[in-house]
């Protein structure tokens, strides 16, 4: 049985993510919950907070009071706490999965540091649909030359913080490296003003917030005479939890280094 730790756990990931731990008795046991410092349900246990999560487990502000309890961390949190969390699994030995996206460079080369000693998963989305759909733009990008013009669209709901999401931000590096070009000359974030034609070999992304939109991403691929167009839609946060915890059990198995979901999923 793996015994797992959530950060973000009052979250609406985090809360999911337990849920199907409780649900999964057999793979999990959950020691440990954790907010930030200064979260308002501090100190309250998960089942009072959330009646699928059918435990007495305490909500603490720190990941230190609970990591040596765990053999895996899931964090859903914010890049600075999760580089927090990734350096107290580092120094306590354990592994951590990281669906937290918004990392600049300076913070994922840290993160990287960590994986001399222990096991990460960092993936901008824990879904297995999007990591098939980061094959197969793989793929449709290694294929069709920069004749075809690309462009992401990816919909989020209204609270999102970060944009473009992790997961066009990760679509746009995988074309960029398909095509063998750099995503820093051929990235456009958006559009506005007469900007003049569209640049060859330009790869768009494209964010859009409103509502409760879960997660949809479409990649389009075009020249004058077709269109091509990969599209995922996710209904629920459902997919991303199981996924995690799919990823928390390769974790627990995997020698240390960076891993992602094409890894967990055997996909490369």
């Amino acid at each position: 049985m793996i015994k797992l730790a959530v950060c973000g756990a009052a979250g609406r990931m985090g809360q999911h993510i337990l849920a199907h731990a409780v649900k999964d008795k057999e793979s999990f046991q959950v020691v440990g919950a954790v907010e930030y410092k200064g979260h308002p349900l501090t100190g309250t246990k998960l089942r009072d907070i959330n009646p699928e999560i059918s435990l007495d487990v305490q909500i603490t502000d720190s990941l230190k009071q609970v990591i040596n309890a765990a053999d895996v961390v899931i964090d859903f949190t914010t890049p600075e706490s999760s580089l927090s969390n990734a350096q107290t699994c580092h120094a306590a030995g354990k592994v951590i999965v990281i669906g937290t996206t918004g990392f600049t460079p300076d913070q994922l080369d840290e993160i990287i540091k960590y994986t001399g000693k222990i096991a990460i998963v960092l993936a901008p989305n824990m879904s297995v649909g999007v990591n098939l759909l980061f094959k197969l733009a793989d793929i449709v990008a290694s294929v069709l030359d920069d004749d075809y013009d690309c462009e992401i669209v990816e919909l989020h709901h209204r609270f999102k913080k970060d944009s473009p999401s992790g997961t066009a931000a990760r679509l746009a590096e995988i074309i960029a490296k398909a095509r063998a070009v750099s995503l820093e000359d051929k990235g456009v974030y958006g559009r506005k003003g007469i900007v003049g034609e569209r640049g060859k070999g330009d790869i768009g992304v494209h964010a859009v917030r409103l509502g409760n939109v879960v997660g949809e991403h479409t990649v389009s691929f075009a020249n004058l005479g077709e269109r091509i167009e990969l599209t995922h839609k996710a209904q629920s946060r459902e997919t991303f939890a199981l996924g995690s915890l799919r990823a928390a059990r390769f974790a627990v198995k995997a020698s240390p280094g960076m891993y992602d979901m094409q890894d967990v999923l055997h996909l490369r």
